[in-house]
């Protein structure tokens, strides 16, 4: 059998008259969607359109929290309180949950944002409680976090969830695989060859080369796209063809 992969993207990221991505175009290319919840990006209309354009395009759904950071993206590292990050987990997935049911839907996964996910990939009692949060919602879906990190895998299983291991075709890593800090220019790749090239590089050969060339091991279920990138539709429709023009099998992550 073949290899195969999820493609995801960080969506529905606008907010109010703020305008971000190419959400609807980016959908052509992807198997899942991950729909910000309102606390860092995303808004009640644009969550509904969101999800709306995304079960139309039959991409799977789900939600995308975050801290509560609207001012600076979800990119600022918080030190919340378990107890606190365990109910915006539940209030953020609630709420996407609610517009994919009026849409006649359901949500496959969660994957936190930012900071928040960064945070947990390193901290166990955070992961726990993002595991926690998801795991009150619904024991069904799968929990999306950095490959590699043992803190979210641990976290998953403890709560009987599903866990999907992620790696990203537009940033950059370095030798310890975490990705590299956004405060750097080089950490997000812009240039569609080359995020097609990590993509085919981690889901056929199970490798990434870091910012200072260390060849790093990475087994990932599931691969990102970030709707910020200001060339997503052009680096989505590079990995898609890569990926597949590789014989890789482009699917959904089971619920």
């Amino acid at each position: 059998m073949g290899a195969r992969i999820d493609l995801n993207a960080d969506i529905g990221e606008a907010f109010g008259a703020y305008a971000m991505g190419a959400d609807e175009a980016v959908l052509a290319y992807v198997t899942s969607a991950n729909v910000a919840c309102g606390f860092h990006a995303g808004d009640p209309t644009v969550i509904d359109r969101t999800v709306s354009r995304a079960v139309r395009a039959g991409v799977a759904v789900g939600a995308h929290p975050s801290h509560f950071d609207l001012r600076g993206f979800g990119r600022r590292e918080i030190a919340a309180p378990p107890a606190e990050v365990e109910a915006d987990v539940v209030y953020q997935v609630g709420a996407v949950e609610a517009f994919a049911r009026t849409h006649g839907a359901h949500l496959t996964h969660v994957k936190p944002h930012g900071a928040l996910y960064n945070q947990a990939a390193l901290d166990e009692p955070l992961a726990r409680a993002i595991a926690r949060g998801v795991a009150r919602s619904s024991r069904d879906l799968v929990l999306v976090g950095l490959a590699g990190s043992i803190a979210m895998r641990r976290a998953a299983e403890g709560e009987g969830l599903r866990f999907a291991a992620e790696a990203f075709a537009d940033r950059a890593y370095d030798s310890e695989g975490r990705l590299v800090s956004r405060s750097r220019p080089e950490a997000l790749i812009t240039d569609p060859a080359s995020a097609a090239a990590q993509a085919v590089r981690i889901v056929c050969d199970h490798v990434v080369t870091s910012i200072d060339g260390a060849e790093v091991p990475l087994h990932a279920e599931t691969l990102c796209l970030h709707g910020d990138n200001p060339q997503v539709l052009a680096v989505a429709r590079a990995v898609r063809e890569a990926l597949e023009g590789a014989g890789v099998s482009v699917q959904a992550l089971a619920r």
